[in-house]
């Protein structure tokens, strides 16, 4: 006599289960990627004005010598600039990765949202009322004007009746970015300060100092370890707020801690390299196609990558059209807008 089974007996499918993951791709993409960082700062160092061979960057690193000159090029300019701009490309990319698994919303990149745009007006402000201040006043009014512009682009979004939608959050990012994108222009005309802010508007790596990364990374590295802390719960969160619930996530406090992530990163880049986007766009996108969906390899992967795309970015700024530097905001645009109008056409049904 055979037994059957009710449905209601039968075991039903783990949320988890749903969360599609590749080990063996993510840590190939950690070690084959952190090797070819390595080259790429190595290249990057070398390349200048003045050519250094690959030989002479390694005896600079290992044994410095401050009275060769090329030593102190590499030490007290390419070096900084090297290191701040790998540094800065992981800030861009796991603060898209996280604003996007979050919010569930693949077009959330700190520079659609206005994080960018608000960090860059606070510089304005800085350089127009406060100049000389010391650059840890400098990164800390960056994270109040990043947290300004998240509280607008939300603020607009959710001034509806149907709510915040992805595409309403795109809008209100968009506008926001624009308003505070001209107050900066306004403020920088009128006190005469656009020569200042002319490096951030255009973004760039250029005169990044050792006492600007010396304050930069306990910031940068305590928000990327916060960041993959919480990776585990931002996976969770990315399958629906009533998945993360149910499996006894406290939603509220995971959101809380993932803003202060994405506002320390998005506030700690702008004040380094100016308003760079897309890359909190491009990196998560291309990470979650490699390595799956599990924020515990997307974190850590797309801190690697978005490196890499800075670093050999500002080589090729510096390539284009030497002696003269390309902004390496309008390089990573030319990527970066195509992909987001692909976003935006692939999205088109759920937005």
């Amino acid at each position: 006599m055979s037994s059957k089974v009710s449905p209601a007996s039968q075991p039903t499918e783990s949320p988890t289960a749903k969360i599609h993951t590749r080990p063996w791709a993510a840590t190939l993409i950690l070690t084959g990627g952190i090797l070819l960082l390595a080259l790429g700062m190595a290249l990057s160092i070398s390349f200048g004005a003045a050519d250094i061979k690959l030989g002479v960057v390694w005896e600079a690193i290992f044994n410095f010598n401050p009275e060769l000159t090329p030593h102190q090029i590499i030490w007290e300019i390419r070096l900084p600039r090297i290191l701040g701009g790998a540094m800065v490309g992981a800030c861009f990319a796991v603060a898209g990765a996280i604003m996007q698994g979050m919010t569930r919303n693949p077009l959330a990149d700190s520079g659609l949202l206005g994080l960018n745009a608000g960090a860059g007006f606070a510089l304005a402000i800085c350089f127009a009322f406060f100049p000389g201040m010391p650059y840890m006043y400098i990164i800390l009014y960056s994270f109040v004007g990043a947290g300004l512009g998240v509280l607008l682009v939300y603020g607009f979004g959710a001034a509806s009746k149907s709510g915040l939608t992805p595409l309403r959050l795109v809008l209100a990012g968009a506008a926001v970015s624009a308003m505070l994108s001209a107050l900066s222009e306004g403020i920088a005309l009128y006190f005469k300060i656009g020569q200042d802010l002319a490096f951030w508007t255009a973004g760039g790596v250029a005169g990044t100092k050792w006492s600007q990364l010396e304050v930069m990374f306990p910031w940068v590295l305590a928000a990327l370890i916060a960041g993959i802390i919480i990776s585990r719960s931002i996976t969770l969160l990315s399958l629906g707020e009533d998945i993360a619930v149910g499996l006894g996530q406290r939603t509220g406090l995971i959101k809380l801690v993932g803003l202060i992530v994405v506002l320390i990163l998005a506030g700690t880049a702008v004040s380094v390299v100016g308003a760079v986007g897309f890359v909190g766009l491009i990196i998560p996108h291309l990470t979650r196609k490699l390595v799956g969906v599990d924020y515990r390899w997307i974190i850590p992967c797309s801190a690697v990558m978005g490196s890499l795309l800075l670093v050999f970015a500002d080589l090729a700024a510096r390539m284009i059209n030497p002696p003269y530097e390309t902004p390496i905001g309008a390089l990573v645009a030319l990527i970066g807008v195509p992909f987001f109008l692909y976003l935006a056409r692939k999205e088109r049904r759920t937005l």
